[in-house]
């Protein structure tokens, strides 16, 4: 066999391991990394080339801060308040973190909204004693598509806008629209998907609504401390491209500072806020990384997408469409910012051969990367984090059982996608 076709099967064998569970996701990601090293398939050097430490820099400042803050009592009162808002009622609740999430996804990124809003959720759930999987499914469904209605919500959208000078501005006009309908339609099917199980007892209700939310704050001065950071690092991010800054940067800026202000010789305290970053999430995206740069190192993502762009001959509405199609199968099963980096020069190319209306193409290319994420429980790092997140207070959320809610949904998105990119643009 030659190396091409050696690391197809490693992929292959790998996501079936992953979809199996029968071993975990992170050793499955480590060691299938580490076979493609061994196997010769792909340097190490260009393996780590591959490992995007802007999207795994940002995971870990944002999970330092979030660790940080819970520690202040500011989930919990959050948690209280959120819920006396909406009387306590589990379908509102629903409806509220689900906005929530996509609106904080849209002004920050699908991650660090998510590292804030499932701690909220745990709390919420825990005091109503009601089944948490339904609100967590919402908010992973919710943050990726927030986040593909801005410029900087999702990092395909941040590629595709620095490859194509797209502004903020251009983002909101064409995908804000259609994002908000995808999100108001989805969030009305949920409803009725989890309606029977979000009920709770009266009496608890009752409880949350005399509960003092403010009683919830442990740790007043930390809390400021805290609050302060948190507005730095969500100026940076608001910021960071005209600043020149990655994401990465702002948020490891922000977890440095909090850190300095808050422990600066309290070594326990620091042992334990680092501690509590989601290592096995950072493993399993590090090794992922190297699992599809091997397949873009030896061709396979280039060939796949250069075979799909032919077969339409050129024709710009069926390309368009080809385009928002294969992104986001592609994007549920892979790594979306790879495949996108893949596509953007294959779009140029395009229009150098005669193309002449891009613009389908680019919108296309941004709705399929980041509502094909919805797709598989590994189809965007919000999904993955959530899913850490929720195995570690012991609410596993299986691959399978992921995968038969989200990937009809996010079927649906992309035929509503496909309905305006058509009428819009073509």
């Amino acid at each position: 066999m030659d190396m091409t076709t050696v690391a197809v099967v490693i992929f292959i064998a790998a996501y079936a391991l992953i979809i199996s569970e029968k071993v975990h996701r992170t050793i499955v990601g480590i060691f299938g990394a580490m076979l493609m090293i061994l196997l010769g398939i792909i340097s190490q050097e260009t393996a780590i080339h591959h490992i995007d430490f802007n999207t795994l820099g940002l995971l870990m400042g944002m999970m330092i801060i979030v660790n940080i803050t819970s520690e202040t009592g500011l989930f919990n009162f959050l948690a209280i308040w959120a819920a006396k808002k909406v009387k306590a009622q589990p379908v509102a609740l629903l409806v509220a973190l689900s906005l929530l999430t996509a609106v904080c996804s849209a002004l920050l990124d699908n991650v660090t909204t998510v590292l804030l809003t499932v701690p909220i959720t745990f709390n919420i759930a825990a005091q109503l004693k009601v089944d948490v999987k339904p609100f967590l499914m919402a908010q992973i469904i919710s943050s990726n598509i927030g986040g593909t209605a801005t410029l900087i919500g999702d990092p395909p959208n941040i590629m595709i806008g620095s490859a194509t000078g797209l502004s903020f501005g251009d983002f909101v006009l064409n995908m804000t629209a259609p994002a908000i309908f995808i999100f108001v339609v989805t969030v009305l099917i949920m409803i009725m998907l989890y309606k029977s199980k979000l009920h709770t007892q009266p009496e608890l209700q009752d409880k949350v609504m005399r509960l003092d939310e403010k009683s919830q704050i442990t740790d007043p001065v930390l809390l400021k401390k805290c609050l302060f950071v948190l507005a730095i690092t969500i100026s940076l991010f608001a910021m960071h491209g005209m600043l020149h800054l990655e994401t990465a940067t702002a948020a490891l800026t922000g977890a440095g500072l909090l850190l300095l202000v808050s422990f600066h010789s309290n070594e326990s305290m620091i042992a334990k806020v680092l501690s509590k970053i989601e290592w096995l999430a950072i493993f399993f995206f590090a090794g992922l990384f190297v699992l599809v740069g091997a397949l873009v190192e030896t061709g396979v993502i280039k060939a796949m997408a250069a075979e799909a762009i032919e077969v339409t001959n050129g024709n710009v509405p069926a390309t368009a469409i080809l385009i928002l199609w294969m992104s986001a199968i592609a994007s549920s099963f892979i790594d979306n910012i790879p495949f996108v980096a893949t596509l953007i020069p294959l779009i140029k190319d395009m229009g150098e051969m005669g193309l002449s209306n891009l613009e389908p193409m680019w919108w296309s290319l941004a709705l399929g990367a980041c509502l094909g994420g919805n797709g598989t429980l590994i189809g965007a790092s919000a999904n993955v984090v959530v899913a850490s997140m929720a195995a570690q207070r012991g609410k596993a959320i299986s691959f399978i059982e992921f995968m038969k809610t989200a990937f009809p949904l996010m079927i649906l998105s992309i035929i509503i996608s496909t309905a305006y990119v058509y009428l819009r643009y073509l």
